[in-house]
């Protein structure tokens, strides 16, 4: 007996209905990067396995999904055979893994496999500006929409495949990129009709400088990612978790004021110039927040929300500058709909140095359960036709093509049923695809040059010409 079909674990199929909602967000997304001036590229599904190893931390490694060689490798046992020193590991339990049988499995894994699935599009974006610069024009403005593959553990909202949608403007240093992206998420949102998103901001530099005014530097990533939490643990919470880290009462009683961080993006600004001013860095990261805030007020934006997120401390490890992050209006449930910030040397780790970027992401899967959940898609969001021709023999099906091939020329959805079979079973195919319209055609509209177009939904039946047929479908 056959098995039961199935696909991997974390992976998705989409219907007719889900592939046509999720192609209207890219297609809105694509459509906003080109008239921002994002130029479009893409990258292989895999790349060299040294190109993607060591980018993204031990955790990260982890996650990357690698592809065994291909042709008559496995035949060669001489080049399979395991090191003695993980013969007998259970690859399984990490924490049976010595550092020595690390460095021994990873010899041992390149010698087997050599490429990898690609885990985002940042770092073969970085290989792809390296290998191509003296064909790139800079300042480079890309965007890019493709799969990406992570061999996490699936859970709900977390997938082993799924689409990164990004934008990025690499060989700049001015900060108008960044007013420039936060126009970008408000124009795509907006488009899309979502309104009242947050597009949280914070800077790297203010950061490092609180760490330096509490004399904390060399815990900033503890400090950060405490402070992170305010929101989830409270400010009891975190205080508890930093003493913890090792960081100071004394340091605690300096912090404070971003416990009770509020008021105008204006008011923040000017709160933390006062907690900053002994720190250069800060200081930087203030002024650098001060521009992006005062340029988007004078432009204005439709409908998203610019807010100071002090707390905001995605994307530490690379992150130099600016950091985004983008909530959904509060009505609903759900984590980030998108992020990004501004790193000053993405190109370094393949040889390229001082080459400043800064680039967002768009989360497609959040933002589909977001209009979903809001029924924010329009009612032309679908995969089917317009209208379906009955099909009542040859000369009527062939009567029925000419006036279909007339159709689609004006860019209109619209099929001829395959068979001569009953009428009610044509029906109910229409029904079931939730086609609104059909179209009827025998002896009586041959010799009119007619058709009978029936409302599916209605059940109003009309005697119309072609362009009646036609304008009642473009309606």
């Amino acid at each position: 007996m056959a098995s039961k079909p199935s696909i991997p674990k974390g992976t998705r199929d989409f219907s007719p209905a889900e592939v046509s909602k999720r192609q209207y967000i890219i297609q809105t997304i694509k459509a906003n990067f080109e008239k921002f001036g994002f130029q479009p590229i893409e990258t292989p599904s895999f790349e060299n396995s040294d190109t993607l190893m060591g980018k993204y931390g031990e955790e990260g490694d982890r996650l990357i999904f690698k592809i065994l060689n291909s042709g008559n490798f496995f035949y060669n046992k001489s080049k399979i055979e395991l090191p003695e020193s993980i013969e007998e590991l259970q690859l399984n339990s990490a924490e049976k893994i010595t550092l020595e049988q690390r460095i021994e499995l990873n010899k041992f894994t390149g010698k087997i496999s050599e490429k990898a699935l690609r885990y985002d599009l940042t770092v073969p974006f970085a290989r792809y500006v390296v290998q191509h610069q003296s064909e790139i024009e800079f300042p480079f403005k890309r965007y890019q929409i493709q799969p990406v593959w992570r061999a996490d553990n699936p859970q709900k909202g977390r997938f082993r495949e799924f689409f990164q949608c990004d934008a990025d403007v690499v060989g700049s240093k001015s900060l108008w990129q960044e007013v420039e992206l936060v126009q970008l998420y408000d124009t795509v949102f907006t488009s899309l009709g979502l309104e009242g998103v947050t597009i949280k901001i914070n800077n790297r530099k203010i950061l490092s400088g609180i760490a330096e005014v509490i004399g904390a530097s060399d815990k900033l990533i503890d400090f950060t990612v405490a402070l992170d939490k305010l929101d989830k643990i409270g400010e009891d919470g975190v205080k508890k978790e930093m003493i913890e880290k090792g960081i100071s009462e004394e340091a605690l009683v300096k912090v404070q004021p971003l416990f009770s961080f509020s008021g105008t993006f204006a008011d923040k600004i000017a709160q933390l110039s006062d907690l900053l001013s002994s720190s250069e860095e800060g200081m930087k990261g203030v002024e650098e927040l001060k521009f992006i805030c005062d340029n988007v007020a004078d432009l204005g934006l439709s409908t998203a929300i610019l807010d100071l997120d002090v707390t905001l401390a995605r994307g530490l490890n690379y992150y130099t500058g600016a950091i985004f992050e983008v909530a959904a209006p509060k009505i609903v449930s759900m984590g980030s709909i998108g992020g990004g910030g501004r790193y000053d040397d993405l190109t370094g780790i393949f040889g390229l140095k001082n080459m400043s970027g800064v680039g967002i992401s768009f989360g497609l899967d959040r933002i589909y359960l977001v209009l979903e959940e809001l029924q924010l898609f329009p009612e032309t969001v679908a995969a089917t036709s317009k209208a379906i021709f009955l099909n009542f023999g040859d000369k009527e099906a062939l009567y029925a093509s000419k006036a279909i091939q007339k159709l689609r020329k004006e860019n209109i959805k619209v099929e001829l049923y395959p068979d001569n079979v009953k009428v009610g079973k044509q029906f109910q195919y229409a029904d079931k695809r939730l086609i609104p319209f059909a179209v009827i055609v025998g002896d009586q509209e041959i010799t009119s040059n007619s058709y009978a177009l029936k409302n599916l939904v209605t059940g109003e039946q009309v005697s119309v010409d072609f362009e009646g047929l036609k304008n009642t479908l473009l309606g």
